[in-house]
C-alpha cells in the first residue's frame, strides 16, 4: 500500500476515487473523513469486505457480520477481556508463559522471533479461552492449524487444490471442527463455569446463541491472540532495535518497578498502570507500523461530507496508516518517537485500535500482555534486528519470512 498510496496522494490529494476489489471506491487518507466513516458505522456505512474474506472468516465472524448480531457478539468479547485483563489467573499466566519461552532462548544466539512470538500468543489465548495447556497434543494442532489459516488468509483467494487459500479454508473448517468437539466434551462432562475460561462464559448463553456463533467468536479472539498481538510485540522488537535510547529509557522503567517488588513477586495490575513509557511505545509502534493498514467500509446511502460525495453502494477504503503518517499531523512522522505520546494532541490523530463501534474489543487485553512480556525482555535480553532476512521499508515494514534477532543475555541469571 505504500507506494499505491503515495503516488495517488500526491497526485489527486488525501480522498481520491479508484476501482479496488472489484468495486468502484473511494480511499481516504484524511483522518476527519476516517473518523467520519468510522463513527456513522450502520447508519451511513457497513462492513464490506470481499467474498473471499468470508469464506475463509466464516459467516460469523465479527470482521464481517453487522447489526445486532455483531452488538451481540462483540458485546461477549468486551465483557470477556475486561474481566480476564485484571484477572490474577490471566495475569500470572501471561508472565509465567513469557519466562518460560525467555528461559528457551538461553544457549541461542540467533532466534526466530517471529515464530515463537506467535507461539506465545496463540498458547496464551488457547489457555484463556479453551483452558487448555500449551504443550498439549490439541494444542499444537490448533497453533499448526492457524499458521496455515494465516498463511492463506494474506494470499491470492485462488480456490483450487494445493493453492495457499484451498489450505486456509480446509485448515479453518478443522479448527471449527476442534471448537466444536470441545464444546461437546464440555456439555458432555457438564463443566458449569469451574474453569472460568471464555467458551465457559459463552456456553452459559447457550440458549441466546447457536453453535456457529460460538465458534466463530471464540475463533475471532484465537486469531486477534495469534496475529495482531504478536505482529504488534515484533514491530515493537523492531523499532527498539534501532532506537537504543527508548530501548534504554523502556529498561530503566522496568528496572524502577522490579525494585519496587520482592524477589519473585509476580506483577499485577498496580504495577502495570507504573507501565507509562511502555504503553507509549505500544502505541508509537502502532502508528508506525500499521498492524491493520485499511478497512473495508460501503456507503449504505449518498453521504455528502464537506466537499466529498459518496455514492450509496460504493465502497469506502479508510486507510488508517495515511493519517498516521502524514507530515501535517505528526512531526518528523516516518521517526520512531515514543516521547510524542505525552503530547495529548496526539491521540487525537491516531486510530491505532480503530474507531466507532467496531474498535478492537481486544485492545486493553493485548495491551496487558505486550507490556508483562517486554518487561521481562527488556531486563533479561540484549538485541540486534538481523537486516539481511527481510526487506525494509521503513515504516512499512512487513515480516515475510520473520524476524530474526541475534540476542545475548542482558546479565548472567534470569531475574526470579
Amino acid at each position: 500500500m505504500g507506494t499505491f498510496l503515495q503516488e495517488r496522494v500526491s497526485r489527486y490529494g488525501k480522498v481520491f476515487k479508484s476501482h479496488l476489489f472489484g468495486s468502484p471506491a473511494i480511499v481516504s487518507c484524511d483522518h476527519e473523513l476516517n473518523m467520519f466513516i468510522l463513527q456513522n458505522e450502520e447508519r451511513l456505512f457497513e462492513a464490506s469486505y470481499p467474498k473471499a474474506m468470508h469464506d475463509i472468516l466464516g459467516r460469523f465472524s465479527l470482521l464481517v457480520i453487522s447489526g445486532d448480531l455483531h452488538r451481540k457478539l462483540r458485546n461477549f468479547v468486551v465483557t470477556f477481556n475486561t474481566v480476564s485483563k485484571s484477572s490474577p489467573r490471566f495475569l500470572n499466566f501471561t508472565e509465567n508463559l513469557a519466562i518460560s519461552m525467555l528461559k528457551s532462548w538461553k544457549g541461542c544466539t540467533e532466534i526466530d522471533f517471529l515464530k515463537d512470538i506467535r507461539k506465545l500468543t496463540l498458547s496464551l489465548m488457547v489457555k484463556s479461552v479453551l483452558s487448555i495447556e500449551p504443550e498439549e497434543p490439541r494444542a499444537l494442532k490448533i497453533l499448526d492449524d492457524f499458521r496455515t489459516y494465516m498463511k492463506g488468509f494474506v494470499s491470492l483467494p485462488l480456490n483450487f487444490p494445493g493453492s495457499s487459500y484451498s489450505k486456509a479454508v480446509k485448515a479453518r473448517t478443522r479448527l471449527a471442527s476442534t471448537m466444536t468437539g470441545i464444546i461437546n466434551e464440555r456439555e458432555k462432562e457438564k463443566v458449569g463455569l469451574i474453569t472460568e475460561d471464555f467458551l465457559d462464559v459463552i456456553l452459559s448463553k447457550r440458549g441466546i446463541l447457536t453453535d456457529g456463533q460460538i465458534v466463530s467468536v471464540a475463533l475471532d479472539i484465537l486469531l486477534g491472540g495469534y496475529e495482531t498481538t504478536s505482529t504488534l510485540i515484533a514491530l515493537i522488537v523492531y523499532f527498539l532495535g534501532h532506537v537504543p535510547k527508548a530501548f534504554q529509557t523502556l529498561k530503566e522503567e522496568h528496572d524502577a518497578i522490579r525494585k519496587s517488588k520482592q524477589a519473585g513477586e509476580p506483577l499485577d495490575m498496580e504495577d502495570y498502570r507504573k507501565m507509562e513509557f511502555t504503553k507509549n511505545v505500544i502505541y508509537e509502534s502502532m502508528r508506525c507500523g500499521n498492524v491493520v493498514k485499511f478497512l473495508h467500509r460501503k456507503a449504505i446511502q449518498d453521504v455528502k461530507y464537506k466537499e466529498y460525495f459518496i455514492p450509496s453502494g460504493w465502497k469506502v477504503i479508510p486507510v488508517l496508516s495515511g493519517p498516521h503518517l502524514d507530515p501535517s499531523l505528526h512531526e518528523s512522522p516516518l521517526k520512531f518517537n515514543p516521547w510524542r505520546w505525552k503530547n495529548q494532541e496526539t491521540r487525537k490523530t491516531v486510530m491505532p485500535f480503530g474507531g466507532g463501534p467496531r474498535l478492537c474489543p481486544g485492545a486493553e487485553l493485548a495491551k496487558v500482555e505486550i507490556a508483562f512480556f517486554l518487561h521481562h525482555l527488556v531486563l533479561n535480553y540484549r538485541w540486534k534486528v538481523k537486516e539481511d532476512d527481510f526487506p525494509v521499508a521503513y515504516p512499512y515494514v512487513e515480516f515475510r519470512r520473520g524476524l530474526l534477532l541475534a540476542v545475548e543475555p542482558a546479565q548472567e541469571e534470569f531475574r526470579k
